[in-house]
C-alpha cells in the first residue's frame, strides 16, 4: 500500500504546530545522515553486571522451562510461525525476505525504502518479526536453563549474521523506532541469560561490531522519537528499549544522557498513554499487554543497575496490573477491542503460555495480588526473571501513596469501558469510550457501542478482531468498520471516518449515561454516541442474573435513515436462524452449551459467513490469521420512533 499525496494532507491535518517542527528537523537530519553518517566513538565495552541474581534459574517452574525448551528445540530445527505464516528457513534465515510473498526488501538508505508498499518491499510485519530477536531471547533463556551450548552458538550466530547484514542505517530494519527499541531490549536479555557461556563477552562488549550496532541503535532513537500524533505505543517501546540499553550498556560517552532522556520520555509517555483507571488510552487491549510489558521490563533494568525509578512509574505498571485483573473473564482473557498485533516487549516463554495469565503472575510478584484477583494457575519463566530483578513494590522509596480497588472495578469511567458479569461466567463488555487516542486514533475501530459477550470464557457475541495492517485494505477496512462489529450502522456510513488505515479524520464522540455494575441481580449500561450526523445511536443493555439473560435496545434519535444491526458470533458457534430467532450451539470442555438469540423483528435478518466480496462473516484468532464465522445482519429502516430490542438468553 503505496500512501497517496491526499493521504499525507490528511495525516498533516492532524498535526499541530509542534509535531510538524519535529518532523521538519528530523527530514533534514535524515538527509544529513545519507551523506554523513555518524560515527561510533572508538570504545571498548565494560563490564557486563546486570546479570541475573544466583538461583534465579532454579525457581522456573519446571513446566514452564519444559515449554520452553520445546521451542527452543523447534527453532533450532529451523521451524517458527509468524501471523499465520509457517516457515522452515530459520536455521539460516534471509533478514530481508518475506516467507508469505516470497518478496525481498530492497537494499538502500533505511529512509528510502518504500517499506508500505507491499509490491515493493512484501508484507513489511513478516520480515520485521524475526527481526525483534525475541526468538533469540527463547534459545538463550533455553541455554540458561539447561546450559547446553547448542542454544547459546546458535544466538551468537544468528546475531553475527544479522549484524553483518544490517549495517547501521542501511535497509529495511532501519526505518521505525519501535523495532530498533524492543530488537534493543531483546539484545540485553540476551547478554544477560547468555552470562554464563564462554564465548558471551566475545559476542558483545568484546565484539566491535556489536558495540558499532548497540550505538547506532540508541543514536538513533535519540535522533527520531516517535512525536505528537504518533506518540502512542510506540514511542515507549522506544524509551523501553533505549533505556535497557543504556543502563546495561552504558559503555559510551553518551550513555548517561541516552538513560537520563529515555528514562523522562518513559515516564511522561506512561502517564500520558494511561487513563487514571489504569487502562491502556489506545483502547487496544493488546497494546494494554504490550505496554505494560515495556514497562515492566524497563524498571527491571533501572532496578539491576542501580538507577532510581520515578515513582509515578511504578504507580502507572500497579494501575495497568489492577486494571488487567479487573477485565479479564474466568479464563484470564482480556477484552478483544481496537487493533491487535501480536506483539510483545519480552519473550522468553514457550508456545502454550498464557501472556495474561504471565503479566498477572508477574504483577503478584511485584505489587501483590488483591483478594478479588482471579486465581492464576498457570505457570511461566518470564515472571520469576523479572521478579528477581525488580524490586518489591513494598520495598522502602518504591510505593508511593495509592489506595487500590477494594473491590473488582467493572467500570471505567475514563475509558468508557463497562463490565457486566452474570451467572454461568457471563461477562459482556461494553463500549462507551472515547475513538482512540491522539488526533489519528492509529489503533481504533468504528466500534462505539459495541458490545462483546462470552459464556465460560467462549466467544459468543465476539469482537472479530484486526486480521491485517498493510497490503490489504479491503481487509483492514472491514475488520474496523462499523458493520464489522457488534453495534448498529446507520444509512452505509462508518460512525467514524477513516483517512487511511492507522489515520481517523472524524471521530464519533461517545458517553455513558448509566453503568451499574453492582451485581444486585440486575446490571445495566446505558450510553449514545453523536458519530451519524444528525442522528444519536443509543444503547441500553441490560444483564438480568436470574435468567440468565441479555437484553439490548437500540435507538435512534433523529432522521433515523438505512439500518444494519450485526451481531457477530464467535467461531464456536452454529447458529441455526428461522425468521428473526437463532438457535446457538458449542462445546465447552466436552460438554454441550446452547442459547437463544431473539433479534429484533422489524428487521429482515440474514447469516453470512466466508463471505469476500465485500467481506463479512469472519474471525481473526491473531494477526494475519482469519477464518469464517457466522455474523448476523439485519436490515431495515428507521424513523426514529422506535427501538430494536434483541434478547440473548443462556440456557445454564
Amino acid at each position: 500500500m503505496t500512501m497517496s499525496a491526499g493521504w499525507y494532507l490528511r495525516r498533516l491535518s492532524r498535526m499541530g504546530p509542534q509535531e510538524v517542527a519535529g518532523r521538519v528537523g528530523d527530514t533534514v537530519r535524515r538527509r544529513r545522515w545519507r551523506s554523513a553518517r555518524p560515527n561510533c566513538p572508538s570504545v571498548t565495552g565494560g563490564r557486563f553486571t546486570a546479570v541475573l541474581p544466583a538461583g534465579t534459574i532454579a525457581a522456573v517452574p519446571p513446566d514452564a522451562a519444559k515449554r520452553l525448551i520445546a521451542e527452543a528445540d523447534r527453532l533450532m530445527y529451523g521451524h517458527v510461525e509468524y501471523f499465520g505464516v509457517v516457515r522452515d528457513d530459520l536455521a539460516d534465515p534471509d533478514w530481508w525476505c518475506d516467507p508469505k510473498t516470497g518478496r525481498r526488501a530492497p537494499w538502500g538508505y533505511a529512509f528510502d525504502v518504500p517499506y508500505r508498499n507491499e509490491d515493493a518491499v512484501g508484507d513489511i510485519k513478516q520480515i520485521w518479526e524475526l527481526s525483534r530477536h525475541q526468538y533469540l531471547t527463547q534459545l538463550a533463556a533455553a541455554y540458561a536453563i539447561t546450559g547446553d551450548e547448542r542454544y547459546a552458538e546458535r544466538v551468537a550466530e544468528h546475531l553475527r549474521s544479522w549484524w553483518a547484514a544490517n549495517p547501521p542505517l542501511r535497509g529495511v530494519h532501519w526505518i521505525s523506532g519501535i523495532e530498533l527499541g524492543i530488537r534493543l531490549l531483546s539484545w540485553v536479555w540476551i547478554r544477560r541469560l547468555l552470562d554464563g557461556w564462554p564465548g558471551v563477552a566475545g559476542l558483545f562488549e568484546g565484539n566491535p561490531v556489536a558495540l558499532n550496532q548497540i550505538w547506532h541503535h540508541q543514536r538513533w532513537l535519540a535522533a527520531f522519537p516517535s512525536r505528537g500524533s504518533s506518540a502512542n505505543n510506540h514511542v515507549i517501546a522506544e524509551a523501553a528499549g533505549q533505556f535497557a540499553a543504556a543502563c546495561a550498556f552504558g559503555w559510551f560517552p553518551s550513555s548517561a544522557r541516552w538513560r537520563a532522556d529515555a528514562l523522562r520520555s518513559l515516564e511522561r509517555h506512561l502517564r500520558s498513554n494511561t487513563f487514571g483507571s489504569g487502562l491502556n488510552r489506545e483502547l487496544a487491549t493488546e497494546y494494554h499487554g504490550l505496554v505494560l510489558e515495556l514497562g515492566l521490563a524497563a524498571v527491571a533494568e533501572a532496578d539491576a543497575a542501580g538507577v532510581p525509578v520515578p515513582a509515578s512509574i511504578r504507580l502507572v505498571l500497579l494501575r495497568m496490573t489492577d486494571a488487567l485483573a479487573a477485565i479479564v473473564d474466568c479464563r484470564l482473557r482480556p477484552p478483544r477491542q481496537g487493533d491487535a498485533d501480536d506483539g510483545h516487549g519480552l519473550v522468553l516463554d514457550g508456545a502454550g503460555t498464557d501472556r495474561w495469565a504471565s503479566l498477572l503472575a508477574t504483577g503478584d510478584a511485584v505489587f501483590g495480588r488483591l483478594t478479588w484477583w482471579p486465581a492464576v494457575t498457570g505457570t511461566d519463566v518470564r515472571t520469576p526473571l523479572l521478579a528477581a530483578l525488580i524490586k518489591p513494590y513494598s520495598d522502602k522509596g518504591t510505593a508511593p501513596a495509592v489506595t487500590r480497588p477494594a473491590s473488582r472495578p467493572g467500570h471505567f469511567a475514563d475509558a468508557g469501558m463497562t463490565i457486566l458479569r452474570g451467572p454461568g461466567e457471563i461477562w459482556c463488555r461494553c463500549d462507551g469510550g472515547p475513538h482512540g487516542f491522539l488526533s489519528i486514533a492509529a489503533h481504533a475501530h468504528a466500534d462505539a457501542l459495541s458490545v462483546e459477550v462470552r459464556y465460560d470464557g467462549v466467544d459468543v457475541l465476539a469482537d472479530p478482531g484486526t486480521f491485517c495492517y498493510h497490503g490489504q485494505p479491503e481487509w483492514r477496512q472491514y475488520f474496523r468498520s462499523t458493520l464489522g462489529h457488534n453495534t448498529l450502522q446507520l444509512d452505509g456510513a462508518d460512525q467514524s471516518v477513516s483517512g487511511g488505515p492507522f489515520l481517523w479524520t472524524r471521530h464519533a464522540r461517545s458517553r455513558v449515561l448509566t453503568a451499574d455494575t453492582s451485581g444486585a441481580g440486575l446490571a445495566r449500561w446505558c450510553a449514545e454516541h453523536d458519530g451519524y450526523e444528525g442522528s444519536v445511536h443509543r444503547r441500553r443493555v441490560e444483564l438480568t442474573a436470574k435468567s440468565q439473560e441479555l437484553r439490548v435496545v437500540d435507538e435512534v434519535r433523529g432522521p433515523g435513515g438505512a439500518v444494519r444491526l450485526a451481531f457477530h458470533l464467535g467461531p464456536a458457534i452454529t447458529a441455526q436462524l428461522v425468521d428473526n430467532r437463532a438457535e446457538l450451539t458449542w462445546t465447552r470442555d466436552g460438554e454441550g452449551r446452547s442459547a437463544t438469540l431473539d433479534l429484533p423483528g422489524q428487521l429482515s435478518w440474514q447469516a453470512h459467513r466466508g463471505e469476500t466480496d465485500p467481506p463479512l462473516g469472519w474471525y481473526s484468532a491473531g494477526f494475519g490469521r482469519k477464518e469464517p464465522a457466522t455474523t448476523l445482519v439485519g436490515t431495515g429502516f428507521t424513523d426514529g420512533t422506535e427501538g430494536f430490542t434483541t434478547v440473548l438468553g443462556f440456557h445454564g
